[in-house]
């Protein structure tokens, strides 16, 4: 039997659980929102309520995938097992749910014939959320290679690191700024159109590998993670307000006024405004999980969330289990999530219009994520408990 090695981790971290339930919330937030902004040949707002409510709501909850990613590196990083016990387990709880849902989707939405060609090379674009679990294994193929470096480093240099990746979540700015905020399209592969790069620092049209490619996007929440595990030490309550607090009110207005200011910029304040997929792209410059804004919102949750440590009975019956299905939970939900969306937006209507007025838009989109939590929520933890078969359905 191979060895694994002392991680001097509790047996269980309660305020782990926590963060995953309320991630897994917000995430259905995020994808609640986008009918609100995203529609007709691929971007759509149809009121200034719209626009208001999706800079509002998606921003306060944009955190979500780095959330789990950093709950992750906590947990696992630096490795807990040998690498290939590692990977091992990493197929059994994530890799095979995937291809099962993948499976599902492939015949829910679309052509099923096209969609499982398309799935030799990527996942289903009908279940965009699945990106994330292409990206988590991303993450994990970098484990083995830093964790003896992570098991060493200090704090002072483990900051220098973490300084530096905090520098690249500004360049989707400087991009931004250089560029006049304009939206060139290039087309890859997939034929999916993309903002293409203003070249900084070593980039070219021939070469995207500049200075800083290999030290942005999320592998800095995994070194967020470590920091969090390592090195932040427990604070009191006033330290965590006081750190917590203005570093996601500081977020949020940098992902929340970024997205308004966009939209209102390209519609001149006339509603409905649309055109297409590049539109919205440019709208969610500030809401990139590499962006200054979503990683303030990100540390100022973890900060907090580290402070709950309630384990009674609520916590055992409902967030536990929870937890443990969550996984599965954002692999499935949406099946469902668009059928909320569509049965709400008909009965409360749109925007100003709707029954409730201007807050027809927030109700329908908090009411939509929390039906659907609640749903996907029963569904996964009694399939989870499935003999066999659950894990592979849920993780």
């Amino acid at each position: 039997m191979e060895e694994t090695r002392n991680t001097n981790l509790p047996a269980r971290e309660i305020w782990i659980d926590w963060l995953r339930v309320a991630a897994c919330f917000m995430v259905m937030v995020v994808h609640s929102t986008e009918p609100f902004y995203l529609g007709g040949d691929g971007s759509l707002v149809l009121t200034r309520a719209d626009a208001f409510w999706s800079a509002v709501t998606d921003s306060l909850v944009r955190s979500c995938v780095p959330l789990f990613v950093i709950a992750s590196s906590y947990l696992q990083f630096p490795l807990r097992y040998r690498t290939r016990e590692f990977f091992s387990r990493r197929v059994k709880r994530v890799l095979l749910p995937l291809l099962v849902w993948s499976f599902v989707y492939a015949f829910a939405y679309g052509n099923p014939v096209q969609n499982f060609k398309d799935l030799l090379l990527n996942f289903n674009y009908a279940a965009g959320h699945l990106w994330f679990v292409y990206m988590l294994f991303g993450v994990y193929l970098v484990m083995p290679l830093l964790s003896p470096w992570a098991e060493k480093v200090g704090k002072k240099e483990l900051l220098v690191y973490l300084g530096i990746w905090l520098f690249t979540t500004l360049i989707p700015l400087f991009r931004s700024w250089a560029t006049g905020d304009a939206s060139p399209l290039v087309h890859g592969p997939s034929g999916i159109p993309m903002p293409a790069l203003y070249p900084v620092w070593g980039e070219a049209s021939w070469n995207v590998y500049g200075t800083f490619y290999y030290v942005s996007g999320f592998l800095g929440y995994l070194l967020l993670g470590l920091y969090f595990r390592r090195f932040a030490g427990e604070y009191s309550w006033k330290k965590t307000l006081a750190l917590s607090v203005p570093s996601f009110l500081a977020g949020f207005a940098i992902a929340a006024g970024g997205f308004y200011r966009r939209v209102m910029h390209s519609s001149g304040g006339l509603f409905p405004s649309g055109g297409d997929v590049s539109l919205a792209v440019g709208w969610e410059t500030t809401w990139g999980y590499d962006t200054i804004g979503v990683v303030l919102m990100a540390v100022g949750i973890i900060i907090f969330a580290r402070k709950i440590q309630s384990s009674g009975k609520f916590y055992s019956s409902v967030i536990r289990p929870v937890s443990d299905a969550s996984y599965g939970m954002y692999l499935s939900h949406m099946l469902v999530l668009p059928l909320f969306s569509g049965l709400l937006r008909g009965w409360l209507g749109f925007g100003e219009g709707g029954v409730l007025g201007f807050w027809t838009t927030p109700v329908e989109i908090l009411l939509t994520a929390a039906v659907t939590f609640v749903t996907t929520a029963v569904i996964a933890v009694r399939l989870r408990r499935i003999p066999g078969a659950g894990k592979i359905l849920m993780g």
